[in-house]
């Protein structure tokens, strides 16, 4: 399966560019994962410009990368690990051969991402940094394919 993770901003510490690192070489025996780092326009002065160009720039990428679409959004659906994996094993049984997670900018998308994405995740009601959403979010897929082949990193 191929996972892609799109997302607006680049990462600075050097403790969650590790950590990105160690998860992505370990689901590197599940699949391919590719990671599309976007502009952030941080427009500190008008936040709703800012939401327009990152969400257009999601838009185009996922056009060149089709797939089901997961938006990690507080105001999504929870999921327990192992619900989540059974949802990740239905999507490929399903035919999908890609998944698009898409972590929007500080300021969150356009209501078109909202629209276009096939499942709004919600990892908590809490706010989390959108550098360390990554590395919570490339963990999560890991352990999510640990539990769909049932290796004992999820044990």
């Amino acid at each position: 399966m191929n996972i892609n993770i799109i997302c607006v901003g680049k990462i600075k510490e050097k403790y969650i560019l590790d950590g990105i690192q160690e998860f992505s070489k370990r689901l590197q025996a599940f699949g391919k994962l590719k990671v599309f780092e976007l502009k952030e326009d941080g427009n500190d002065s008008n936040r709703n410009i800012s939401i327009e160009k990152e969400s257009k720039a999601i838009l185009e990428t996922l056009e060149k990368n089709r797939g089901f679409k997961i938006l990690l959004d507080i105001s999504g659906k929870n999921f327990s690990s192992e619900e989540m994996a059974t949802h990740i094993e239905k999507i490929g049984v399903n035919g999908d051969s890609t998944i698009n997670f898409i972590i929007g900018g500080s300021y969150g998308v356009s209501d078109e991402i909202r629209k276009a994405s096939d499942l709004r995740l919600s990892f908590s009601k809490m706010t989390f940094p959108h550098q360390l959403m990554r590395l919570i979010l490339i963990e999560q897929i890991y352990r999510w394919f640990s539990i769909i082949k049932n290796t004992k990193y999820h044990k």
